[in-house]
């Protein structure tokens, strides 16, 4: 074990992501002992670049693995976890999804890919001001936190970013695959409250027409 591994390990940070900064005030000392330090724990396959300025330990120096929703809000601050990646993990599609997929508010689509993090995707959205985290809830997900969109949210939200117009509910059953019984479980305020999320007609009508399908 690299000298940064047991640092990180014996100051009981193995489960975060670090950041660049976080590592300076862990080591201390001048930035050639830092650059070293963290280089030998790279090469060593101890310490794992997450993108620029972000790094985790490996699987194998961790006492829980990285959990991808944690990560992807370290990644791009201020994102959430939604669409396909919050309807599986919701049970709501019956598919696994490999690709943690995020939104956020404003800026450019960003993409990466880590052989041993896993694929990561982040698209912006554009809502109504003030309701850009409307129904979406903190999840503590193996010992970490992560902000994932309520199903109801996820689906919408793939509603916008696909701009699909209402085809009718089965579209929604047979077309997209979610679960009829999860779907009519929803409560009819936290439907309503999307009405106020999004700017466009396209989602505002999708929801008064699932609203009125669901006989709501």
């Amino acid at each position: 074990m690299t000298p940064l591994t047991k640092l990180i390990t014996k100051s009981g940070n193995e489960h975060r992501v670090l950041s660049s900064r976080q590592l300076e005030r862990l080591l201390g000392g001048s930035n050639a002992r830092r650059y070293g330090m963290v280089n030998r724990a790279l090469k060593a396959g101890e310490l794992l670049k997450v993108r620029r300025g972000l790094y985790v330990l490996s699987h194998d120096d961790r006492k829980t693995p990285v959990q991808p929703f944690a990560l992807a809000q370290q990644m791009v601050p201020g994102s959430y976890v939604s669409v396909e990646t919050a309807l599986s993990f919701h049970g709501w599609i019956p598919e696994a999804v490999h690709v943690t997929a995020s939104l956020t508010c404003g800026g450019k689509s960003l993409e990466f890919s880590h052989d041993a993090l896993g694929q990561f995707t982040f698209r912006s959205i554009a809502t109504n001001p003030g309701f850009f985290l409307q129904t979406v809830t903190r999840h503590d997900v193996k010992q970490q936190v992560a902000l994932v969109a309520e199903p109801i949210r996820a689906l919408i939200d793939l509603v916008y970013l696909r701009k699909s117009p209402w085809q009718g509910l089965e579209y929604l059953l047979e077309g997209l695959r979610i679960d009829e019984q999860l779907l009519r479980s929803v409560p009819v305020a936290n439907i309503k409250k999307l009405l106020s999320v999004y700017k466009g007609q396209r989602e505002k009508n999708f929801i008064k027409k699932l609203l009125k399908s669901l006989d709501r």
